[in-house]
């Protein structure tokens, strides 16, 4: 059932990377708390949480999944979220709706990459974070070497609150207890250690301490919380989940120590989403009017879309009216649900800071807020990567083409990390996403849920075409077929802008050479050969065409002979304009294991990239930053990871257009003029 008050609720996100046992942690909770009658294990597929067929197939999260139980006298919502890389956005969203996000790692496989990188952006998200070390009963793990690196990676303010015991078959408090023995570590060294880190958060409750007073028990417990949100103190804990070993020590320090939508920062609420926008005061408030955020998106084969809603502010009841964003128009909430996996169950009540889903809400998207009085609202989500890794999509049967975009809309609305675009240039449906992981997942979603089948192939790279000299182009289009004729002449110049600068059509006529009636005309011709190119069929980009002498005919001229003219003239002048194609070249940040520096070093000038800087980060690792062609790191994805041993990672944007090298031009120019021909045959 849901929580009567705020202060009685604990949000918990479970993140890091894949392996490290998030889901099994999760089960465990569940079993230990006894809503589940039996411990739920990924691996023979009987997980709560991992429950549709493409997760039980591949044995890992696919998407975020909730959950909820009563302990300790609080509600906990639970929030597991897939650890592999090329699955980061639903990671990512899922923080905005927790108050702790709780770092797993396992023991075996020590601090990986995503590990790193969801830490970072927990943290500037403002949440408390807390790090658990799972599979401590795992062979041949060094948990001391462990502990000393997550403080050097993640901070000194990283406090074991917890140690392994008995060869890693229980652990002690070290935050209740000052003394006992432990598998790791001295317990009092541990306890003072952490005392003094929380006591730090606390200007009076420090002098107290320095000054030799005793701070009670109670204090010290309430103070944690605040300790956590300021970032003073990050505990650390030791499981297994498989060996249910931690686990109820676990939830017991959830329950006492972390904090609960009172105490916990919250992300501002603005009257706009412009910089300047005022703050609206928001809080962890019942009493007050409904505030929410939509921070996930999930399509149930039953019940339909499904939107996640934290409750930021307020009290939510079946009779409870919202508007969206900035819209007027208000809907009932209907049916508040809250989530256990797969199941749903309705709720009568629920309250600010509770983790309710809402039904039937085809409006809704990601991010959104809803409210109850009326203004507008907004809450900036935690910012995504960019999908660069795509693939171009036809169905197999032919009936298919119009299922295709609304299936492909809805797999984006549960996953902002997955965009699909018609690309106006090549005519393509494009689907982009993180890597080739994210996509293969995505297209056996569409076959799982939906039924639908596609053929896929590496995208066209969107080339542009532009000019780099003055050229002066002419055609006389003259047809005679018996009747009524067509006669137009042009005499054109063209010239090359900055990079950026569009296009530009120009009369420089004199006199009544061509009537300029049909300058509109010449000027579509012209455009066509902007769209489709000259050289390879790509745009062409950055000219600027003057039309400055032609001839007409007082009977045969007509807008279709000077629309041809004014075609060919512009394709003959480009001819003579020494064409160039333009290729998009991509900004790149790789974050590699700095062993690995020389080998990526080498591979990006192999793919005509250049190295722009690079600096040293926590845990022996290396941010480079590089400029390279997008169309030699369009598979650079799998290569990073095959060179780093799966350490490695990427984001990259568009930065601009070169030129692209006379012998690469070449092959394109060839490879278009032979697509172009098999498509005639």
């Amino acid at each position: 059932m849901a929580a009567s008050s705020p202060q009685d609720i604990r949000n918990v996100v479970l993140v890091g990377h894949g392996g490290a046992g998030k889901t099994s942690l999760a089960e465990a909770f569940l079993h230990a708390a006894k809503v589940s009658g039996r411990l739920g294990s990924v691996d023979d597929g009987s997980s709560t949480l991992d429950h549709s067929d493409i997760e039980k197939q591949r044995k890992h999260s696919v998407d975020p999944s909730a959950t909820f139980l009563e302990h300790g006298g609080v509600t906990m919502n639970l929030i597991d979220t897939p650890g592999y890389p090329d699955l980061v956005g639903g990671a990512i969203c899922a923080l905005a709706g927790a108050d702790t996000a709780i770092v797993v790692i396992s023991a075996s496989a020590g601090i990986e990459i995503n590990t790193r990188r969801l830490f970072k952006i927990a943290q500037d998200r403002g949440l408390a974070v807390a790090v658990v070390v799972n599979k401590i009963d795992a062979d041949n793990v060094n948990l001391a070497d462990l502990l000393g690196q997550i403080e050097e990676t993640f901070g000194q303010a990283c406090k074991p609150m917890n140690l392994p015991t008995d060869g890693g078959r229980s652990v002690i408090d070290c935050f209740a207890n000052d003394s006992g023995s432990a598998d790791v570590g001295d317990v009092a060294d541990a306890h003072t250690q952490l005392i003094e880190n929380i006591v730090e958060s606390d200007e009076a409750m420090m002098e107290a301490y320095l000054g030799g007073e005793e701070i009670p028990a109670d204090k010290l417990q309430t103070a944690v919380a605040s300790a956590m949100v300021e970032g003073a103190v990050i505990p650390v804990l030791f499981t297994s989940a498989k060996g249910e070993i931690g686990v109820t020590e676990l939830m017991d320090a959830i329950a006492k120590y972390f904090p609960s939508p009172v105490d916990a920062a919250m992300t501002a609420v603005m009257s706009s989403p412009d910089d300047d926008a005022e703050q609206i005061d928001v809080s962890a408030d019942a009493s007050k009017p409904f505030v929410g955020q939509v921070f996930k998106i999930a399509i149930d084969p039953f019940i339909g879309k499904l939107a996640w809603v934290r409750i930021l502010q307020g009290t939510v009841t079946p009779d409870t009216t919202y508007a969206l964003g900035d819209e007027k128009k208000t809907s009932k909430i209907g049916h508040p649900f809250k989530v256990m996996g797969k199941e749903t169950s309705e709720v009568k009540q629920a309250v600010a800071g509770d983790i309710i889903a809402l039904a039937k809400v085809e409006e809704i998207q990601t991010g959104m807020i809803l409210h109850a009085e009326a203004k507008a609202m907004f809450r900036t989500m935690p910012p995504l990567p960019t999908p660069m890794f795509s693939m171009a999509v036809t169905p197999k049967s032919r009936g298919d083409e119009q299922k295709i975009s609304s299936v492909l809309a809805k797999l984006a609305e549960e996953d902002p990390t997955f965009k699909v675009t018609r690309d106006s240039q090549t005519n393509e449906m494009v689907i982009s996403g993180m890597g080739d992981l994210h996509l293969r997942i995505e297209l056996a979603k569409m076959k799982d849920r939906f039924d639908l089948d596609v053929d896929t192939k590496p995208p066209r790279i969107p080339y542009h075409e532009t000019i780099t000299i003055n050229a002066e182009g002419h055609h006389r289009h003259k047809k005679q077929t018996g009747g009524a004729g067509q006669f137009g002449e042009v005499y054109l110049r063209v010239e090359p802008l900055e990079r950026g600068g569009g296009f530009e059509f120009v009369n420089d006529l004199f006199g009544e050479s061509i009537p300029r009636q049909y300058l509109p005309a010449i000027e579509k011709g012209v455009v066509e050969v902007l769209a489709k190119g000259a050289i390879a069929g790509y745009p062409l980009h950055d000219v600027k065409v003057s039309v400055y002498d032609g001839k007409h005919h007082p009977v045969d001229s007509k807008e279709v002979a000077f629309r041809t003219a004014g075609r060919f003239a512009f394709i003959d002048a480009i001819n003579k304009a020494k064409p160039v194609l333009l290729e998009p070249i991509v900004t790149m940040e790789i974050t590699i294991p700095a062993n690995n520096m020389g080998d990526i070093a080498s591979d990006l000038s192999g793919r005509r990239g250049r190295i722009l800087g690079q600096e040293m980060m926590p845990g022996n690792m290396c941010l480079v930053k590089a400029q390279a062609p997008l169309a030699e790191v369009m598979q650079y994805d799998s290569q990073l990871r095959s060179a780093t041993g799966g350490q490695g990672s990427f984001a990259m944007e568009l930065s601009h257009y070169d030129p692209v090298p006379g012998n690469v031009q070449q092959q394109i120019i060839a490879a278009a003029k032979k697509d172009k021909q098999e498509d005639k045959d």
